[in-house]
């Protein structure tokens, strides 16, 4: 059951007022701030102190490595094996090899050298890749202490760490950390490489390549693979994220690369129409399935090849993996959902579940699933022999991060967000763990916190849904986290209503507010309430507004989150 938070209270929202008061309900109150988020700024306008990085680390970095392009060492370019990662390797690795640097990308697999610096990929990279004199790291390496110092003193090699993850308290000694939490891992690379271009501005090739690094005519572009990036990542569509997607979409919607051009044909979506949703659920699971169940290597192929035929290859190879990784988190989450149903326990404020069969590829996908189920924070552990894997996803108002940060004398490594995280653990310490987390979250998460709420704009009068309303919302495009999609509630009658979709589980309805116009509504999964609303009854939906164009309509719909049966 859900609680309706209505945000604006006052009135019946009119059309003419509408934005402003959206923008007030995100924090946006002076015109200042309005008109500065309804017109982001350019992407190439960031600068190190409007993201709190060390100017004194970057320039230091950007020495660094235009020495290693100039001397010609050995740099690798590690990065992660999630679409973040994969972006900002790509991103990263393109770059240095178009100012002419000895660079290679380094792509750990997860289940034998696990997340980030480990001792077991450094090894592996040294081993393949003896000569490396330089590691740039890309979405990950701020907790990364006994890594990087085993990389500087055991192996001979500089690390530079570019990372947005939140701090531990101990930094790692690296030879310089460029660090913040206003970008995503592919946000922050993007940075780097622009500000690497600046710097070696001096050399004609960089000039020229600075000259076209905005736009999309040509294989040098970037920004399209940092609007991937962050909109994957689930990270605030605000300040220089929001810039980055919004700039970095319209570049998608007109992307020459051949990679990314093959998984939209694959996945069998209009170039021209890509969004948000397009890249959060459709296009970044085929770039994260590789990671979650085999190697990644592929998917940054896919994003730097300039061969159609291979391109065309990878895509399809992304698209069967994904099939692949659906069905292993389908068949997770329900021995998941198993285990805890069959407990005749209450549940308490956080799941904790563990077992042996579980793919560490797909314990995120599952531990998100569960959070959608049961409304609280849950840990999936991927349970070895001797050590043991885990992600976890949180409700608003937990950090989970810090929740876990908490067991540290536990644990072997912890990182992530306040919404996720994931940490590795000595198998035979897992009991403990769990009776310790479960009691913190008893103390620390409140009933109130359990609840489940729909964050609503305000209330509309039907009557004011025209197109001219509906050109006014796409403004407040790309909608992701501290900036939803726009959400009203009206009272409505009921003239019609109908099962639609092949298994009927999808409500269909034909509504009017205080005049006789009707309004098509399609409220998705809500088949169960068919028997339970009639012609002519007075309900409450919580809607979206959107344009229907299925089978060549274009007219506007109400895509229904949520109904309340009595008035």
């Amino acid at each position: 059951m859900k609680t309706w938070k209505i945000l604006n209270q006052k009135k019946l929202l009119k059309s003419e007022d509408l934005l402003a008061i959206i923008l007030e309900n995100r924090g946006l109150i002076t015109k200042k701030d309005q008109q500065e988020f309804l017109h982001p700024f350019e992407p190439s306008q960031l600068t190190a102190k409007e993201l709190e990085i060390s100017p004194g680390d970057l320039t230091k970095s950007l020495k660094r490595i235009s020495q290693a392009i100039k001397k010609q060492e050995q740099i690798v370019v590690y990065g992660d094996y999630d679409c973040d990662g994969i972006t900002a390797t790509a991103i990263m690795w393109q770059t240095l090899f178009n100012l002419g640097a000895r660079v290679l990308p380094f792509i750990p697999d997860r289940a034998e050298e696990g997340y980030g610096l480990s001792l077991a990929g450094l090894d592996n990279l040294k081993e393949k890749i003896p000569e490396t004199k330089l590691i740039i790291t890309v979405d990950h390496g701020i907790v990364a202490v006994e890594q990087t110092e085993y990389a500087q003193k055991k192996l001979g090699l500089d690390v530079i760490i570019t990372d947005h993850h939140t701090k531990a308290k101990k930094l790692p000694k690296a030879f310089a950390i460029i660090h913040t939490r206003k970008l995503s891992g592919s946000g922050l690379s993007w940075f780097v490489a622009k500000e690497l271009l600046r710097h070696s501005g001096e050399s004609r090739e960089a000039e020229r390549l600075q000259n076209r690094f905005w736009t999309s005519q040509n294989d040098v572009n970037l920004l399209d693979l940092p609007a991937l990036g962050t909109i994957a990542d689930m990270v605030p569509l605000v300040g220089a994220n929001r810039s980055i997607a919004k700039y970095g979409l319209a570049e998608i919607q007109k992307t020459s690369r051949v990679g990314l051009l093959a998984l939209i044909k694959e996945a069998g979506l209009i170039r021209e129409k890509i969004g948000t949703y397009e890249v959060s659920f459709v296009l970044a699971p085929r770039l994260n399935a590789l990671g979650r169940i085999d190697n990644a290597l592929d998917a940054l192929r896919l994003l730097c090849t300039k061969d159609e035929k291979k391109a065309q290859q990878l895509a399809m190879r992304l698209n069967e993996v994904n099939g692949e990784r659906q069905r292993l988190t389908e068949e997770t989450v329900f021995h998941a959902r198993a285990q805890l149903t069959e407990n005749s326990k209450q549940i308490s404020n956080l799941i904790f579940i563990s077992h042996e069969t579980y793919n560490q590829g797909v314990i995120g996908l599952v531990a998100g699933k569960l959070v959608e189920s049961f409304y609280r924070p849950a840990i999936v552990v991927s349970k070895g022999r001797v050590f043991s894997k885990a992600s976890a996803r949180s409700i608003s108002g937990f950090n989970i991060v810090e929740a876990i940060r908490t067991q540290t004398d536990l644990l072997i490594d912890v990182g992530g967000h306040p919404m996720a995280a994931g940490f590795t653990i000595e198998t035979e310490k897992l009991e403990i763990l769990e009776q310790r987390l479960t009691e913190f979250a008893e103390k620390n998460i409140s009933e109130e916190l359990l609840k489940r709420q729909l964050i609503i704009d305000g209330k509309l009068d039907l009557e004011n849904i025209t197109s001219e309303l509906f050109e006014k919302l796409e403004e407040l495009k790309p909608f992701g986290m501290k900036n939803p999609e726009p959400l009203f509630c009206s009272e409505v009658e009921v003239v019609e209503t109908r099962l639609v979709g092949a298994t009927a589980k999808h409500l269909k309805l034909v509504v009017r507010g205080s005049s006789d116009q009707n309004y098509d509504a399609i409220a998705f999964n809500f088949g169960g309430l068919a028997g339970k609303i009639n012609k002519g009854d007075k309900i409450q939906i919580a809607y979206t507004i959107a344009k229907d164009e299925w089978n060549g309509n274009n007219k506007l719909q109400l895509k229904v989150r949520d109904i309340k049966l009595s008035v």
